[in-house]
């Protein structure tokens, strides 16, 4: 338990660091990935959702017995944009700078 607590504090904390800032990129994402946002609604709501699970993570951490049952589904959340980033990112679809962010979530 002691390997998990450090795991879902590290994976909660650095989870934070890289989504935090969303709050404040939507304009500069429009100027180095242009088209801008049509829908900023699904990008603030991804950005919400993604900072709660990260929270979720520091939950989980701060007892991991007691949140072993959500410790898969915490996994998936993290999976689920590895993969999606790799899978981007092999077909030009992605800049390099992000996939700094799913080698973060892979660890």
């Amino acid at each position: 338990m002691k390997f998990a607590k450090w795991a879902f504090w590290i994976a909660g904390a650095l989870g934070i660091l890289e989504i935090a800032p969303l709050y404040f990129m939507e304009a500069q994402l429009a100027v180095d990935m242009p088209p801008a946002l049509t829908h900023p609604e699904f990008y603030y709501g991804f950005a919400g959702v993604t900072l709660a699970w990260q929270l979720a993570f520091l939950v989980i951490g701060s007892d991991p017995q007691r949140y072993r049952p959500l410790m898969p589904v915490a996994v998936v959340e993290k999976a689920t944009f590895v993969v999606a980033a790799y899978w981007l990112w092999t077909q030009g679809r992605l800049p390099s700078m992000f996939i700094t962010g799913a080698l973060l979530d892979l660890i």
